[in-house]
């Protein structure tokens, strides 16, 4: 019995390439997402998993619905042991829920961070570690019976960059954990979810990349990690436009120059070669910062090519 793949992101393509080391697991099927127009000249862009597959000599298919009657024949007919899910970004509905067995690994250490952004909105919030689920796949947001969860701590400092890895290698343990059970002809025990302990992990939007001067600095500098290098957040320049932001840490207000709070309020601040964001209850440091259209570079090289606008 085979095993089909649906996925889309890098994290998923990772996942995917795990799973094409094991003979026994290797996806007979991928599915993906079609094409999309993408970056500033629109041009059509492969998912990830779309380029992953086709490296790797896999049988590959881009439906615009994985929905559709034609699919679910498909799938169907190689009567796989599992579908396997990982960062689809589609909804699947019946009847391709109730004829398989599809299990959806999930980075979060469910029923926290249900949903699309689950890694970042862990980081954000500050939480100590998160980890990686894996569940049967129902109608409901990341709802299903979970029957392996690993977890995996957030070290200080970790960005997305750098916990993503991680959560990756496991997330590929577990699942291989899970379909050696299977080939075996073992059952996987599933365990319904603490409806009590459920949080969302909303897709990161424009206002989640935004650095608003009106919340502690702390949570500021969590966002930065949050965010990159995939995202990226940013900051609102005086004079208007914005200023991407890779990295930046809590500034230490024994040293920072009074005459920085001197000015209209909160926002950005220039001292001495070093640029600031004046927030709520004290200064984020940008260390690491992208002009628009240009390439990232230190807050010190930035200042000296670009100056503070509108200040």
């Amino acid at each position: 019995m085979s095993v089909v793949f649906l996925g889309t992101s890098d994290f998923a393509a990772a996942i995917l390439d795990r799973l094409a080391e094991r003979p026994e697991h290797r996806p007979t099927l991928v599915l993906t997402r079609p094409d999309r127009p993408s970056g500033r000249g629109r041009r059509l862009s492969a998912p990830p998993v779309a380029e992953r597959a086709r490296a790797l000599g896999l049988d590959l298919g881009q439906p615009e619905s994985v929905n559709d009657e034609a699919v679910v024949s498909r799938i169907s007919a190689l009567k796989p042991r599992a579908v396997v899910v990982c960062a689809f970004g589609a909804l699947i509905k019946e009847p391709l829920l109730s004829a398989e067995l599809i299990l959806n690994v999930h980075p979060s250490l469910l029923p926290r961070w249900r949903g699309a952004a689950p890694v970042e909105r862990a980081i954000m919030a500050g939480d100590e570690q998160t980890g990686v689920s894996i569940m049967r796949l129902t109608a409901g947001l990341d709802s299903g019976p979970v029957c392996l969860i690993g977890s995996e701590p957030i070290e200080l400092g970790d960005s997305y960059g750098s916990l993503a890895p991680r959560l990756e290698v496991l997330g590929g343990e577990l699942l291989i954990d899970a379909l050696d059970t299977l080939a075996a002809g073992r059952t996987l025990d599933f365990v319904e979810q603490d409806e009590q302990g459920v949080t969302y992990a909303e897709k990161v939007g424009p206002l989640d990349r935004l650095l608003d001067p009106a919340r502690p600095a702390r949570e500021l500098e969590r966002v930065v990690r949050a965010l990159y290098p995939h995202i990226g957040a940013r900051a609102e320049l005086p004079g208007g436009g914005f200023l991407g932001v890779h990295e930046a840490r809590v500034a230490d207000s024994a040293t920072l120059d009074p005459g920085l709070a001197e000015g209209p309020g909160r926002g950005l601040r220039a001292s001495d070669g070093r640029l600031f964001l004046l927030a709520d209850d004290g200064a984020l440091e940008l260390l690491v910062v992208q002009p628009a259209g240009g390439r990232a570079m230190d807050a010190k090289s930035y200042l000296r090519g670009h100056g503070l606008p509108g200040t």
